[in-house]
């Protein structure tokens, strides 16, 4: 039957042609459809149990007999909502339509007649706390304005789900909020996972569980509307149908939360919580055996970082980039685990490779492979999600791998392993079929290589990011030794020069010239070619600031011809030869590969000096920071032979070794590369001359 229940899809969405009649966006039509379809499905699982206590009781007279406290009470211990107005008038919200003169009244009482809890959820009577989750009395003021609110109302009520059972009408919601994940650009990539990925997840993990009779606690801690959470649940109840379940569930959005909230009621044992997972588990003190998220893809948690770095739980071994909080998820879901637990997430590339060898993300993907957690990876097609074309990712933890499994990972490529679909939903154009699905999931459990997939010891994943203080050489592979301070008296760079380098007497004792020949000189001191100084500047420190130390800033030995004289010398850099040039008395001396290096300061007057400002030359080696990504070996004495050998054969210049980081990255296109078959070259030559053959046979063509 439950294809049949598929047939409400069409007349749902007819609802909003009332919406677009008078004016409601389209981006906003999910919040108005939300709360009336969660107001169907409380009602016809209501009837529906309101006929089982019937049928429990003995049969409608038997119930009608009863006292109406105590027909009130047996419904209220289904602990499943109830609603007084629905029973004591037994009218539904299609009878209540029937009537559009009392429709208002009728309808009003009909809302008043639920359980606290499914008010609240509805949003009922928000009062003074504002929006409330569905908020459906907001709704219907807009509506009632618009003057649609009746029409509106009807057409919802024309829709009969009674007949259809929890994991029927699961599938139409699916449907439905496929549908609005892929109108609202606000819930976009977070609420909906399709059918094919829930059920390849539940399939995958339906092959990992044993047929006991036990308990088994499934979590979501995004859980949406929960059709991911129940869907899975649904899938391994087929698998084991004595298998007792609980399902657990925290979501953030108000609505989606509501949704789920009152799916949950109407399931034999399942707990919902409001709330942000990754600032307060509602779960703490629970473990479970089943896990899976499909947690929105790069969104950040910026907005709620200090409570992130204050989290006193230690499920956080990392820190990853404020930009996406993945993997925030990912380390939460880790320790929710049971300690023999299975757990199953959806993410997109950025997971397998953002961040650099001792980043947070390196290092949460370490201490996954350094706890043998991870089993699989699998690529999964493109275009299988509703708002987005790109690969995603399942990533599958298991923390009671087989003997085989130990410290091994498999990457699995099922990107070929699906077929178009025949309407394109949003972007979602393929998805995997249930021959597909099995086909993953054997070859993931014989966990042996295959054309495409691929088992490999964890170090595979890993790599050496070893950092390296590089000194530079001249052609000789001469550099230079050591640091050299200079006792300077002028500097030079081709269009100005700077004499007098520890000035503590006024502007006007430094002399300057530019390229536009001597400035004039002061009255009164002809010994000193200067550009007036103190008559330009107000004080030293305003000289130095606006003339002194952007001159100083501006010099580049390798792009201006910088000469730096001593009492004894003069130094400068040979760019052809790459070297430090000495020369001295008439002789020029190659001191190696180097820098120089100058600096200008501004000094105070203290009790031993008065105001000043001091410039420093000083050649100092030519070294760099640099970095070698070389391949890790798990045993330490090889990892670190291998490094030297790698370094010997690609590193000729000298060098020290710094600190190395150990990075992982799991690089799909790397192992699964299969270059583009070319053709010979004597077969592109050949079509080479039958294309010149057939140019010439048109030119012939065209002359005549």
């Amino acid at each position: 039957m439950a294809d049949n229940i598929l047939q409400y899809e069409s007349e749902i969405w007819a609802t909003a042609d009332l919406l677009r009649g008078c004016g409601i966006k389209e981006s906003e039509w999910p919040s108005y459809m939300m709360p009336f379809f969660a107001l169907i499905m409380i009602e016809s699982r209501l009837l529906r149990l309101f006929e089982d206590e019937i049928t429990r009781a003995g049969g409608r007279a038997a119930f009608d007999s009863m006292r109406e406290d105590d027909r009130l009470a047996l419904l209220i211990d289904q602990k499943q909502g109830y609603n007084k107005y629905l029973f004591e008038q037994n009218k539904s919200l299609q009878e209540i339509c029937a009537n559009d003169k009392n429709f208002e009244i009728d309808f009003q009482a009909y809302l008043n007649g639920f359980d606290e809890e499914t008010k609240d959820l509805l949003g009922v009577d928000p009062g003074d706390e504002g929006e409330k989750f569905l908020n459906i009395k907001n709704y219907i003021s807009i509506l009632k304005t618009k003057k649609v609110l009746f029409a509106y109302v009807k057409k919802w009520s024309e829709i009969d789900l009674k007949p259809y059972n929890n994991s029927e009408i699961t599938t139409l919601e699916e449907h439905i909020k496929r549908r609005w994940a892929d109108m609202s650009a606000e819930t976009a990539g977070e609420q909906y996972t399709p059918d094919d990925v829930i059920a390849l997840m539940a399939e995958i993990i339906a092959s990992k569980i044993e047929p006991k009779e036990t308990l088994l606690k499934i979590y979501d801690p995004a859980c949406g509307g929960g059709n991911l959470l129940f869907g899975v649940e649904d899938r391994i109840k087929e698998s084991f149908p004595n298998r007792y379940t609980q399902t657990f569930g925290q979501e953030l959005n108000d609505a989606l939360f509501a949704l789920a909230k009152i799916e949950s009621r109407f399931r034999e044992d399942s707990k919902i919580e409001a709330g942000n997972t990754l600032t307060e588990d509602k779960f703490y003190n629970d473990e479970f055996d089943v896990s899976v998220a499909n947690p929105p893809f790069g969104v950040d948690w910026k907005g709620f970082q200090n409570d992130i770095r204050k989290d006193k739980t230690e499920r956080y071994k990392f820190l990853p980039s404020v930009s996406d909080g993945q993997m925030l998820f990912t380390q939460h879901l880790i320790a929710k685990m049971a300690h023999d637990g299975i757990a199953v997430i959806v993410h997109n590339g950025s997971t397998l490779f953002s961040g650099d060898a001792g980043s947070a993300e390196s290092n949460i993907r370490k201490w996954m492979l350094d706890t043998d957690i991870v089993e699989a990876v699998i690529q999964l097609p493109t275009d299988e999600f509703f708002n987005t074309g790109i690969y995603t990712y399942l990533w599958v933890f298991n923390k009671n791998k087989k003997p085989k499994q130990k410290d091994k990972v498999m990457l699995l490529n099922a990107s070929d392993k699906s077929k178009p679909i025949k309407k394109n939903k949003g972007s979602k154009r393929k998805e995997m079929d249930e021959t597909s699905r099995r086909e993953i999931v054997e070859t993931l459990n014989k966990f042996q290589d295959h054309d495409y997939a691929r088992v490999f010891d964890k170090e595979f994943f890993y790599y050496n990011k070893q950092a390296i203080l590089l000194t530079n050489v001249d052609e000789q592979g001469k550099a230079l030794p050591e640091s050299l301070k200079l006792s300077p008296t002028k500097l030079e760079n081709g269009q100005r020069e700077l004499t007098e380098f520890n000035v503590t007497q006024p502007p006007s004792h430094v002399t300057l010239s530019d390229s536009e020949g001597s400035l004039p000189t002061p009255a009164g001191d002809s010994s000193v070619a200067a550009n007036a100084p103190s008559e330009r500047h107000e004080s030293l420190y305003d000289y130095f600031e606006k003339d002194i130390k952007p001159f100083v800033d501006s010099l580049d030995y390798k792009e201006q011809p910088l000469v730096v004289t001593t009492a004894t010398a003069k130094y400068y850099y040979d760019n052809e030869r790459e070297t430090l040039i000495k020369e001295s008395k008439g002789k020029k001396e190659s001191l190696g590969c180097g820098k120089i290096v100058v600096k200008a300061a501004y000094k105070s007057a203290n009790k031993k000096q008065g105001e000043r400002f001091e410039v420093t030359v000083e050649l100092t080696p030519d070294t760099e920071k640099d970095y070698e990504i070389i391949p890790f070996h798990k045993n330490s004495a090889q990892n670190q032979a291998e490094i030297a050998a790698f370094m010997a054969k690609y590193v000729s210049k000298p060098f020290e070794y710094l600190d190395n980081s150990v990075g992982i990255e799991i690089n799909f296109n790397k192992v699964f590369y299969k270059p583009e078959q070319l053709n010979a070259v004597l077969d592109i030559l050949r079509e080479i001359e039958e294309f010149d053959n057939e140019l010439r046979q048109i030119e012939g063509e065209l002359k005549l």
